[in-house]
This record gives structure tokens, sequence and C-alpha cells, in this order.
């Protein structure tokens, strides 16, 4: 919204020394967002006056323009001495014709100053020395025309007469500050004059006078016939004007005042329903009287039905768009664009003048099926005073009678009433309570009575009844922050809370934290992709059409058609993520992510519950039941080099060795003991995949990628990644206890190199010996796999360090043997296992 501050003068007794930039401040105390202050007319300066026409001679040019050798009387103060003027005047060239002997003109002398810095000069051309220049109203900067210079009126609309040498900025408000003020949706009412200036008059203690003055009187069909179909519009008021002079112009100060708004000056009909607008905070529509067939009806859209609208456009209506109609069809979208049907014309001489009040969720709803924004349904979808609209429709007649003659018809037609608006009952100290700072009851009702509410004061409770332009003021914590507003949030003291003793961070987090610390440690780097995907992702990954990562959630309004669904897998933004960076030559990559993914649930819409209430335990339920399941998953990539050649040695490729290792260090992080066993699981490499199985869970899986899915996603050769499951991860982890000192005995160190079948899993002879071992076994791990001549075939070698150690005591040579002897069984038994003798 933009207010120029001359236009708020109307309504409230600013001081005559504010300036925009002090009432952007007021304003701003008061909760509302002023973006900006425009200084209107800063670029104008110098010597500007008026000035009156004393004589011209036309004077034919041989480029077959004729210019005008002009002379004009600009006041005693700047007159130059002329032999056939006494009191003197000033000589200037013009090029407009529309003026003649008598009329006043603005003229600028030299040293004045025009827009586009544009300056003034005694200057010869076509042959005089001209000594200034009468102005047009675009080198003003107050509008557009270059078709003629500016005549203005010889009295003022405040009965001052002019002449020559006054100034003639406040004529033509030329000079005027301009607050530009985002509104938010909670405060429509502002998108007005009238609401601006009673927030600055409120806000500063100032007398404030309302334009709406006229109260909404009984429904009455003396006038137009109107019918309202549709509880989406409670009112419908028609004032109609006849007889009026279709080619009388805007007045200046109306056009000046609409284009400082923001808006265009079209004609005066239309600039007269606009101006009230702005004004009133009321949208109203002009209907050529003439054009109207029958009775105008309030309904909803038929299927089939289309509207030509102001714009030309032909618009496809859909049924819950609201109309207004006649017996020809629709001619207008309700609140937000009338039809071309009935639009005015440079002809019109009859106009219906419209004023209604529309449901807010209607117009907004319209608006955005059809993009189809305007000044007025960015008020209506706000909320709209339908107090305004009878007086709204009246001040709109009248200033059409006053500008353009005509004639005000008796009979009007007021169809529905005025909605009621609901009361409430806070107690007098709630404000002091919710603010946090002390504002007493007396205050309180001050503030509300200034704001416009009707407040009874009973005991400690007020009983409240808001203002009809006041549609946001109906929970009671509304009126706690219409107080808030207005003692100024600024003077709220900023307190910290005491955070609760016992409480940090959960368990959960704690764990996710170590998880990720424990990642980048390993020496991968953390990324953050997009959660969005497609199914063609999952085809590129082979994913089995039965598979779980096929149930898909769609996006009601994707940010883009290619990727419509929430992710099932981490993996394809990964993927992503290694594609771009390859494609830019940085070609070694450890990427990590930890993310959820969503599977989707019965696909049951989630009900929603009422706004007045806190939702019942069987809505919540239902909520939660039609929420998608979102576990917490890591994924990683690995491609290229791990270890660069250097000094330090030859190149280590990166690969499911690196792979597996991050599943490692994220299990030790959590303290968990993970199993890995081989599985064959798209994306990755048959008999190169590893699933990771946490107390006979499967949480992930991790190894080398299928060649397929390398190939169709661009990756390098040998790509490895891992995804698993982070919160069963942490689910599972131990959830602490006693601490277990660290045994200060020596531990006792054993190697066993066991031969078994190709087709055995290392894992699974790892869990024997562990288990064959007992509680003496402090660690093993997998150091030699050979598989030499000596070797049978189809078989290898396997070499592990055991390492012993009991918590109270040195071991023995006979407790050490005994549990290597039992370890090695173990894995006979279970395995075939023999214990290699070369």
């Amino acid at each position: 919204m933009r207010a120029p501050l001359g236009w708020l003068r109307d309504y409230v007794d600013l001081p005559q020394e504010m300036t925009g930039r002090e009432l952007s401040e007021v304003l701003i105390r008061a909760g509302l967002e002023v973006e900006n202050v425009d200084q209107a007319g800063s670029e104008l300066s110098g010597p500007i006056v008026v000035g009156r026409i004393l004589a011209f001679v036309d004077e034919p040019q041989s480029n077959g323009k004729t210019i005008r050798w002009v002379q004009v009387d600009v006041g005693p103060a700047h007159n130059q001495p002329h032999p056939d003027y006494p009191d003197g005047c000033r000589s200037v060239v013009c090029g407009a014709h529309n003026f003649a002997v008598g009329d006043l003109v603005v003229v600028s002398l030299p040293g004045a100053m025009l827009t586009g810095g544009f300056a003034i000069s005694a200057r010869k051309t076509y042959g005089h020395l001209s000594d200034g220049m009468i102005c047009a109203e675009d080198e003003l900067g107050i509008g557009n025309d270059h078709s003629g210079i500016i005549i203005l009126p010889a009295t003022t609309d405040d009965g001052t007469q002019l002449k020559p040498g006054d100034d003639p900025a406040d004529v033509l408000l030329m000079r005027d500050d301009v607050l530009d003020i985002d509104v938010s949706p909670d405060i429509g009412y502002c998108l007005s004059i009238r609401g601006l200036a009673r927030e600055a008059a409120q806000n500063l203690g100032l007398s404030y006078r309302d334009v709406v003055t006229k109260a909404t009187p009984a429904a009455t069909a003396a006038g137009y016939p109107v019918r309202l179909d549709d509880p989406a519009c409670p009112l419908f008021v028609g004032v109609r004007v006849t007889g009026f002079d279709p080619s009388a112009p805007t007045p200046r100060w109306m056009a000046r005042r609409l284009v400082l708004s923001g808006m265009r000056s079209i004609s005066l009909p239309v600039d007269i329903t606009n101006y009230v607008m702005l004004e009133t905070g009321q949208p109203l529509h002009a209907y050529d009287a003439g054009s109207l067939a029958g009775t105008i009806v309030v309904r909803k859209a038929r299927a089939g039905e289309t509207l030509v609208t102001l714009d030309g456009q032909t618009r496809r209506l859909d049924v819950d768009d609201l109309l207004i109609t006649d017996d020809n069809g629709p001619i207008g979208l309700a609140g937000v664009m009338g039809g071309e049907s009935t639009e005015m014309r440079d002809t019109s001489t009859d106009v219906l003048i419209e004023a209604a009040s529309f449901d807010s969720a209607s117009i907004s709803r319209t608006l955005r099926r059809h993009n189809l924004p305007s000044e007025a349904s960015k008020r209506f979808h706000r909320g709209v005073d339908p107090q305004a609209a009878y007086s709204a429709a009246h001040r709109a007649a009248e200033l059409l009678v006053q500008l353009a003659g005509g004639q005000v018809l008796a009979e009007e037609t007021v169809a529905g009433a005025v909605p009621s608006v609901p009361s409430q009952v806070i107690a007098a100290d709630l404000p002091s309570k919710i603010l946090g700072t002390e504002v007493p009851a007396d205050r309180v009702v001050e503030i509300l009575r200034a704001s416009g509410c009707q407040v009874e004061v009973d005991g400690d409770q007020l009983r409240l009844v808001p203002p009809s332009w006041r549609g946001d003021l109906r929970d009671p914590y509304d009126y706690v922050e219409e107080v808030g507003r207005k003692i100024g949030f600024d003077t709220i003291a900023a307190v910290v809370p005491s955070a609760p003793v016992g409480r940090g961070l959960t368990r959960a987090q704690r764990a996710r934290r170590a998880v990720n610390a424990a990642a980048v440690a390993a020496g991968f780097v953390e990324v953050l992709t997009f959660p969005f995907g497609s199914a063609e992702d999952l085809d590129r990954m082979g994913v089995p059409a039965d598979d779980r990562r096929r149930s898909l959630v769609r996006l009601a309004n994707p940010l883009a058609e290619t990727q419509p669904y929430l992710r099932t897998s981490m993996l394809p933004g990964l993927f992503a993520a290694v594609a771009r960076n390859t494609s830019r030559g940085n070609d070694d990559l450890a990427l990590f992510e930890t993310g959820s993914v969503f599977f989707a649930g019965t696909g049951d819409p989630a009900p929603i519950p009422s706004v007045t209430q806190r939702p019942s335990e069987a809505e919540l339920a239902a909520i939660a039941a039609a929420l998608p399941e979102q576990p917490r998953m890591l994924g990683a990539v690995l491609c290229g080099q791990w270890r660069r050649p250097g000094w330090q040695g030859d190149a280590i490729p990166a690969g499911w060795q690196q792979a597996l290792a991050l599943v490692d260090v994220a299990a030790g992080a959590v303290g968990v003991e993970l199993v890995r066993r081989s599985a064959e699981y798209w994306p990755w490499h048959p008999g190169r995949c590893a699933e990771l199985v946490v107390a006979g869970s499967v949480i992930g899986h991790a190894g080398e990628l299928h060649p397929e899915v390398i190939k169709a996603f661009g990756l390098p050769e040998r790509t490895a990644a891992v995804e698993f499951d982070l919160d069963a991860l942490i689910e599972l982890a131990p959830r602490g206890g006693d601490i277990v000192a660290v045994s200060p005995h020596p531990v006792a160190k054993e190697d066993v190199a066991l031969v078994v079948p190709t087709e055995v899993a290392v894992a699974d002879v790892q869990s024997a010996l562990v288990d064959g071992a007992g509680e003496l076994l402090e660690s093993i791990s997998l150091f030699d796999i050979f598989t030499g001549a000596q070797v049978p075939a189809g078989h290898r070698s396997l070499a592990f360090a055991l390492r012993f150690r009991a918590p109270d005591r040195t071991l023995t040579d006979a407790e050490t043997s005994a549990a290597r002897v039992a370890a090695v069984a173990c894995a006979e038994q279970r395995h075939g296992a023999v214990l290699r003798s070369f």
C-alpha cells in the first residue's frame, strides 16, 4: 500500500513539521512494515512559479512547426522589465498551443531543476532568447501527459485565488512523502488511507476523522433489482447515477493522488471508484447501467460457463467461482474483476455503482485459480470492512455528481445485511501475562477502545465486541497482540528463558552427532541434497517392482515435475552430487549425507481438525497414521582415489573397503556390534554387496555398485556406496549402564590360520571363532588371506589375530590355549575349517 502523506493529513491532524520518515517510525513501532518512504518531487528545485499568459504570437517555422513567442507575468519578484508591460514579464518560447491569453500556467525560470536532472537556463532558440519554460505534466514528474502545458484553475479547492508568482506545488501536489507499506494479511484494513490514518492517530494520540460515516440501512429493493443466491456474498449495495457528463476530466488532484498511490488515471468514473477504494478500503465496481439486462444475481458458476473479463481474456469458470450475473449470464468475477460486456464506455451516462462484501476465502481461491490478482482481490482476500460498503458507494456517487454533474437516484439497493461480529471475554490482566510486561487494566481498556472495540468492564473481565473492520479480532490472544502492537513491541523487554535443569540433547541427537563426527573423522565430506526424486531414479537403480522403495509419496506442488516424489533412498541425490563434481574435474570423492526418506502409508487423507480447540486423541492418531514413515538414513558414495600417489606411497583407490570402514566407525561411535553378510541387493554388484546386520536385523547395505547403475547415473567405474537406517542403528545401540573398567592385566596374543571353502564368508568364520573363544576373547581381526599352491583347490586360508584378556587376573598359557582350541573347534564344526599346517 502506497500512502501519500498529504492524503493522510485529510483524516488526521498530523503536525505540519512531521515528515514521512518520522511517521513511518511511528507505524513501524505499531507493527506495520514500512518498506520505504519515497519523496515525490524531490528532484524539483529552484524557481518554479505560477504565471499568467499576457500575450503570444504564433510563428511558423521552416520545419513545418509553429512555435509561440509568449509574454508571461510571473510575479513582481521574478518579472523582467518589458517596454509593453509596466510591471514587467518574462518572454518564453513554447511549442504547445492549448492555452489562451489570461490562462494561469506553471513556469520554470532559469536556475530551476526539473525531473530527470533537466536544468533550466535562458537560451536562444527559434531566433528568440527564451527566459524560462512553460511546463507540461511529465516535465514536473506529476504525470505522463506531454500533449500540452498545464492550465491551472484561478481558484483552488479551498477558495484561494492563484496569482502570478505563487508556488504551484500545493495545487499540483508536486511534492509529497509517500509511505510504501507491506500490509500483512491480518491487518487488511490498513490497505486504505482510512485504516492507516486511524493507526497514525491512535499511536500519536491525535484526533481522527472517519470517511465512513453512513450506517448501512435495512435491506431494500427500491433500486436496481439484486438477488443473493450464495452466502459468500452477505451484502450488496447498489447506487445509481444518471445524466453525468462522460467527457468530464479527472481533476488533477485526484489523478495525482492515484499516481502517487501506484495507480494510473483512466477515466473519471473508473478513477473515482479506484480513489474511493484507496480511501476507504472498500473495492467498488461501476457498471454501465444501460448494458445490464434484468436482475443482478450473485451465485456460483455453472459447469461450462465462461466470462470475458476487463482485460479482454476469456476465462473458463470453475463451479467454485463466485459470479455477478444478469439475464445474459456472467458479468463479473465477484471481488476479482468485472466483465467486458458491462464495462463503462466513453459514451456512458448512466452508472450503477456496486459495493459488496464477499467471503475472503472464496475470493482467495478464485484469484489463485485464475492467476488474476487485482487491487480489489488483494483487499477482499485479506478482509474488507462490510460496514464501509454503503458509505463508499455513496461517496463515489457524490464525487461523480460533483465532478461530472448528473443525479444520484433516491432509489437504492441494499441486499442482505452487514454480518455480525463475534464477541469475546478476556481477563483484564491477560495482556500482562502473555506479553511479559505490566499493562494496567485501564490502559488495556483505553487501547482497545481507541482501536474501535466496544469494551464493557465486568470486574476483572472485559467483554469485547470488535469493530466491523477488525475481522482479525476473534481469539483472546488477538486482543493481546493488539495491545502489544499499540504499546509498542520495542517496549517489551527481551528475556531469555532459563533452560530446565537436567535437560539437553536427547539420546538420539547425541548419537546422530557422534555418527556424523565419526564419518567426518574417517575422511568423508558431508553434503546436503534436495529430498526429492522420481520413479526413473529407482528404475536406473534397478529397484524391483515389489521393493519397499517403490512406495512413493507424491508432492501436491513439486518444485520440478521431473522430481515429483519425496525420496525413498539417499543414493540418487548423492549420485547427482558425484556426477556434478566429476563433470567439474573433482574426481576423488567420499561424500555422505544423513536425512529422512519417506515411505507412503495407507494413503488415507489426514483429517483437518478445528482451530477452535485442541485436536482429540483420535484426530491426532488419524493424522499420525496418514503421515508417511520417515526413517533417518545415512548414505555415502566413494569414487576415485582414497589416497593419491606421492612420497608416502602408491595410490589407494576408494572402494568397498572404505565403504565398509565407514559402517564400522558409525557403529563404533554408538557402541554397536555390527555383522556383515554377503547379499544381493540393487543397486549393488552381486557378490560385492554386504548386508549390515545388528542384533539379527538388517539395517542397510554397502559395497560396490552394479556396473549398469554406474553407467545409468554417469558415475566413475568401481564406485562404491553405503546406505543404512541410522534410526535403527541408534535404537539397537546399548543404552548405557555400568562402566566397565579397562583391565590392568596383560593381553595374551594368539594367531590362527584356517583353511576353509572359498564360498564360506570371512564374517561367518570370524563369528564362529568369537562364539567358540568365549568371554576371554577381547578382540579379533583378519590379517591375511592366502590362496597359494599349498591350499587345496576351491579353498583359501584365513589368518586371524586373537587377543585374550581377563578383567581380574593374568591369564595362564593353559587358559589361553584352551580358548584358542575352542574357537578353532567351533569354526571346524560350523564351516569345515581346518587348522593350516604349512
